[in-house]
């Protein structure tokens, strides 16, 4: 259902996709943030990934091009790269055998923020999945100084301050204002390149799949709506039965 909604979309905004022919056109994209949750070291990242994979890697944002142009990028890439946040969601536009590589800030712990890596491991999706996490706290940069809602906790008493700077962790929560979380996700990071390569190279098992795989028939019916059955009597040796109900709502895109 996802594939058809992101395909639904993708004619919307009148993108279309083309088949790769030529290894030249295999590419990695990598989501850069203007605003906050940066990566300081950008450049450096994009080079350990080209050479890595000998393959074009080029950066997206979202406050230098529409949504449209994002999307058409991102769907005929072979990786995606991120730091956590809602830009993930364009993931669903990648193509079959595509990479998401998602990475988090120190003191965040992936297995607590699971979106996008139940995105990608959805039956029918097909994208493998890595996450990176900083463990390094001097390749941290923290803003306390901020309003709350992007990482500040200037208005907490001097002591709720310090105790969660002094945090190596943040515990888990109920989203999404607390301040710890706020305090930990809104950091600016430098990727450790060693480790993140390592992360990479371990979490993609097999060889990075570059060939565009055939779409399974995994998109179901859904279940019908409003079913509904009524007897009446007709006549002493005659009865009616009326079963009624409406499709399941996708039953229009699938070819059956």
């Amino acid at each position: 259902e996802i594939r058809q909604f992101a395909s639904t979309l993708m004619e919307r905004m009148n993108i279309s996709t083309t088949e790769k022919k030529e290894e030249d056109d295999y590419y990695i994209v990598v989501f850069s943030r203007s605003n906050n949750r940066l990566i300081f070291n950008e450049p450096e990242l994009i080079l350990a990934l080209a050479q890595e994979f000998q393959m074009r890697t080029i950066t997206v944002s979202l406050d230098e091009q529409s949504f449209p142009s994002i999307v058409q990028i991102i769907s005929g890439a072979s990786m995606l790269v991120s730091m956590h946040g809602a830009q993930l969601v364009t993931s669903m536009f990648l193509p079959r055998g595509a990479v998401v590589i998602e990475l988090f800030p120190f003191g965040v712990k992936p297995d607590q923020y699971t979106p996008y890596k139940t995105l990608a491991s959805l039956p029918g999706m097909d994208l493998q999945y890595v996450a990176w996490r900083n463990t390094i706290e001097e390749n941290s940069i923290a803003y306390p100084d901020r309003p709350w809602d992007q990482g500040g906790i200037a208005h907490l008493d001097k002591e709720e301050q310090d105790r969660i700077i002094a945090s190596k962790e943040v515990p888990r929560h109920l989203c999404c204002r607390n301040p710890e979380w706020l305090y930990r996700i809104y950091q600016d990071t430098i990727v450790d390149i060693t480790s993140f390569m390592q992360v990479v190279r371990e979490g993609l098992k097999a060889k990075l799949n570059l060939k565009k795989t055939k779409a399974a028939s995994t998109v179901h019916p859904g279940r019908v709506r409003d079913p509904k059955c009524q007897t009446s009597v007709q006549a002493t040796s005659e009865a009616k039965l009326t079963v009624s109900w409406q499709i399941p709502w996708n039953l229009k895109y699938l070819k059956v």
